[in-house]
């Protein structure tokens, strides 16, 4: 028996000790080369008991002990040394749920310049913590949600994925019910408002359950809500002309063209723009756009013109450079996105990129500067004109149909030079002339500081064009 307990023993240990030995000559010196971070030493922080619990396999316990010191940093602001602790953690313990949502959530918003605009060139990275979280956690619906939110929240664009994801998460049972009516705003997004009104009925369905069965106040508001809802939805569904539009019995009566629905006809936005450069890396774009009730957000973005995996007022966001979880950025790129808020007919912002060289490095030569509206991402009673497609907004120069497919969209797009940018050369500051670009439609507005106060004229006149 001696014997044995002896070999045993001298098993555990050469184990032991073999683990030791592969953490030190082959995992430690990995996660140093590809995941240590760049300031600050996260092993060095540690006490030794706790590099000793990982040698010896309590992966687990150490991510948690680990995730417990992020908080510190969260604390600090010291957002860069998070990133590789949030690696390492996922790494030793893929179950960590709570490490992967936070994580993505770090990536994809905390990462700012001076005027807190994201960094956009980290989505893709938060994309893929998304994605490695979905494959090793799809027993639960939250990673799922996060990354759905993240294509519906943060890109507001290729809306089949934010559907995509939102379905994925709905089909666990443990998806919380405050958060299944996301996938509803999902398919209004998408343009298909009917998917929509069928996820409401089934929610209406459950919720009428569940308020039978417990009758409290929260299960009797959460039932008038999704009620109320559904009822709105189909409300605007017969005032918008949908059902008219794309019903047998609407197409064959004919509908559409026999009644005045809140679409028709299409609204001229008149889009006009002009952009100068007033100082290096400092922009002014001022302009108009003749809806008047306030809620209109115009799109601009600012990026290579040979951007990887670009794409018109956009890009590729699971193509291109930074797909895998690697949590530097690509270098030597810029993106910069930002909206233009309309109010009276007019836009007029300042963009100031001087103070953040790292993030906008402007090193290559050439650059488009883009401008995007499309009515999916407009408040309720922009989309009561506009339709949900833009069946009811047209733009007399920029309406354009190929670039989004189902949907009619505005879209304007400007070349411009990194010396244009700079201030370099025949534009430099000392006697050069003032870069500026501008539409052909374009007339000054009178506006010649940011606006701000709260006054809504509701008698201003359009500014069109002659």
């Amino acid at each position: 028996m001696k014997t044995t307990n002896k070999s045993l023993l001298g098993v555990v240990a050469a184990l032991a000790v073999g683990q030791g030995l592969l953490h030190h000559n082959a995992i430690y010196p990995q996660w140093e080369q590809n995941y240590a971070p760049k300031t600050g030493n996260v092993v060095g922080s540690l006490a030794p008991d706790q590099i000793f619990l990982s040698l010896f396999g309590f992966r687990e316990f150490l991510a948690g002990i680990l995730w417990v010191k992020a908080d510190g940093f969260f604390e600090d602001g010291n957002y860069d040394a998070v990133l590789p602790i949030i690696r390492l953690c996922t790494l030793l313990d893929p179950k960590q749920v709570d490490i992967y949502t936070t994580g993505m959530w770090h990536i994809a918003y905390n990462f700012t310049d001076e005027d807190n605009r994201s960094d956009r060139r980290y989505i893709p990275v938060a994309l893929a913590l998304g994605r490695e979280g979905c494959k090793n956690n799809d027993y639960t619906y939250e990673l799922f949600f996060e990354t759905g939110w993240t294509w519906f929240h943060k890109i507001q664009d290729d809306f089949p994925k934010a559907v995509y994801y939102l379905e994925e998460a709905r089909k666990r049972p443990d998806m919380l019910n405050a958060r299944k009516n996301v996938l509803s705003q999902a398919y209004f997004r998408n343009g298909d408002p009917m998917k929509a009104v069928n996820e409401y009925l089934d929610l209406e369905a459950k919720a009428e359950d569940l308020y039978i069965r417990e009758p409290t106040f929260p299960n009797s508001q959460n039932r008038d809500t999704v009620q109320k809802n559904l009822d709105n939805t189909l409300v605007r569904m017969a005032q918008r002309g949908w059902f008219a539009q794309n019903t047998d019995q609407g197409k064959s009566e004919n509908w559409f063209s026999k009644y005045a629905y809140d679409t028709k006809p299409a609204f001229d936005t008149n889009f006009s723009i002009k952009v100068t450069v007033v100082e290096p890396n400092v922009f002014r774009c001022e302009g108009t756009w003749d809806v008047l009730p306030v809620g209109t957000r115009i799109r601009v973005i600012l990026k290579d013109a040979d951007y990887p995996n670009g794409r018109p007022a956009g890009m590729d966001w699971e193509g291109g450079p930074n797909t895998t979880v690697q949590f530097e950025p690509p270098k030597g790129i810029t993106y910069m996105q930002d909206e233009l808020y309309v109010k009276n007919r007019r836009f007029n912002k300042k963009l100031d990129l001087s103070r953040d060289p790292t993030m906008y490095s402007f090193a290559k030569d050439k650059y488009v500067l883009e401008f995007y509206y499309t009515p999916r991402l407009a408040p309720a009673h922009i989309q009561d004109k506009f339709g949900w497609n833009g069946e009811g907004m047209t733009d007399s120069l920029f309406l354009n149909t190929a670039i989004r497919p189902g949907q009619r969209v505005m879209y304007c797009k400007m070349d411009i030079s990194k010396d244009m940018i700079r201030r370099r050369g025949e534009f430099s500051m000392q006697g050069g002339k003032t870069p500026v670009l501008k539409t052909p439609n374009y007339r000054e507005t009178g506006i010649t500081k940011d606006p701000d106060g709260e006054v809504i004229d509701i008698n201003i006149a359009p500014l069109r064009s002659k």
